[in-house]
């Protein structure tokens, strides 16, 4: 029987080969294959649509990308990686010496055997990307180059699940679709959210759970140039990048840096045990600076494993399906897990008996407790929160203060609730 992990690994193995950018049938593939598990709302946004200061581009596709060396031997290949064509090339067809054709040629001189991705999404360029190992074993002499792309009026596409909750207010998790084979960065991201969201199907969560699967930095901004007039319903927001290596967690604080999911995803963290990090937040990363740019400041932190940049791999094929495992993108998913079980369940209550501490006994709250043997833990929850409950205080501020779990302090709150003792 497979694992969460060994599922999620395999799902990053499907979409590892489609040819992504920040548009394109490579973007609609891998929603395709994220719909084969959730329902997706697909949106497509016509090119020249104005979008906050950004203005929905070209489409771009490419079916075939290759050089050719003298003797005719293609040495650089688009089917062999989506990674060695420069993002958003114009076509080419043409003959050229290699010393015309090298400025052309990207590569990672200090790692002579791995792949780096470049793109040049709103500069009309072209290239190429090769090991330098490959660039250095070229011999002199006349190459030819094919560039078989198209970049034309069409569409940016997105899309959307949504769980819905008994309350309007919306939890986003973001996770960005357009970087081609990169396992990490960020099919193990898509992967962790897809597997997030599918373990909420059939429930009824207290917040309503929006998912967005989308292209970094334009996708994310055409999002919210489209949702400006609602959202406000957006409470608490987590991106998801970088979930699957084998560094441990980072989690990076929202602009606002008290928003609520930050104080819930350090008490998370915390109270795991698991080693981590908490970084600052700073306008520079994934969409979590989109999200929170002062005109919406949303309350939107980022969850990742070695965090954006952190990691030799990056934006390289050194970040392949090796460089992400099963048990890590399963970690990333349980904490998801946890931290939304905290934030759905952290309410206010108003305690309906403030004068004095309530006679518990009588209302049988005590006798509940017999043969538990946290009877005196929870015995101690049901006091906090009867202290705590003035309407300002939610339960993982009973739960830090008192340094009790948050699941007995819950359990506490139920109890007084059913008691008639406090409201929410």
């Amino acid at each position: 029987m497979t694992t969460p992990g060994e599922e999620m690994h395999a799902l990053v193995e499907r979409m590892y080969p489609l040819r992504r950018s920040i548009t394109g049938d490579g973007v609609r593939a891998t929603l395709d294959v994220v719909g084969e598990l959730l329902p997706l709302e697909v949106h497509e946004v016509p090119t020249g649509t104005q979008v906050l200061d950004w203005t929905v581009p070209q489409e771009w596709n490419v079916r075939e990308a290759w050089i050719a060396d003298p003797s005719g031997r293609r040495v650089v290949d688009l089917a062999d990686s989506s990674l060695h064509v420069l993002g958003y090339s114009v076509p080419v067809s043409a003959r050229m010496p290699l010393s015309e054709l090298r400025p052309h040629l990207h590569t990672l001189p200090d790692r002579p055997k791995w792949v780096p991705y470049r793109t040049s999404y709103y500069k009309p360029d072209w290239g190429f990307c090769l090991a330098q190992e490959t660039l250095d074993a070229l011999p002199d002499g006349e190459y030819e180059v094919r560039i078989d792309s198209t970049l034309a009026d069409g569409h940016l596409t997105y899309g959307e699940h949504v769980v819905p909750g008994q309350v309007p207010d919306e939890v986003l998790v973001s996770s960005h679709v357009c970087h081609p084979a990169l396992a990490n960065d960020n099919l193990a991201g898509i992967a962790v959210a897809a597997f997030l969201a599918r373990s909420l199907a059939g429930s009824t969560p207290y917040y309503t759970y929006r998912f967005l699967f989308a292209p970094g930095t334009i996708g994310a901004i055409t999002w919210l140039a489209r949702n400006a007039g609602r959202v406000e319903r957006v409470k608490h927001g987590l991106v998801l990048a970088c979930a699957g290596d084998r560094g441990s967690l980072t989690y990076k604080r929202s602009r606002r840096g008290d928003a609520e999911i930050d104080r819930v995803m350090r008490y998370v963290l915390e109270t795991s045990g698991r080693p981590h990090e908490t970084r600052e937040f700073t306008p520079y990363g994934y969409d979590e600076r989109q999200f929170c740019s002062p005109g919406f400041d949303l309350g939107v932190g980022s969850l990742s494993r070695t965090p954006y940049a952190g990691y030799p791999e990056y934006h390289t094929s050194a970040d392949d399906l090796d460089f992400v495992t099963p048990e890590a993108m399963e970690d990333t998913l349980a904490v998801c897990r946890e931290v939304f079980a905290v934030l759905d369940r952290n309410r206010r209550y108003v305690n309906l008996s403030p004068y004095g501490e309530p006679q518990l006994g009588r209302r049988g709250l005590y006798g509940a407790l017999g043969g538990r043997s946290d009877a005196q833990e929870a015995q101690m929850a049901m006091l906090w929160v009867l202290s705590l409950s003035d309407g300002e205080h939610g339960l993982l501020d009973v739960a830090e203060r008192a340094g009790l779990p948050f699941d007995t302090v819950v359990a506490a709150a139920d109890a007084l609730h059913g008691a008639g003792l406090v409201k929410a």
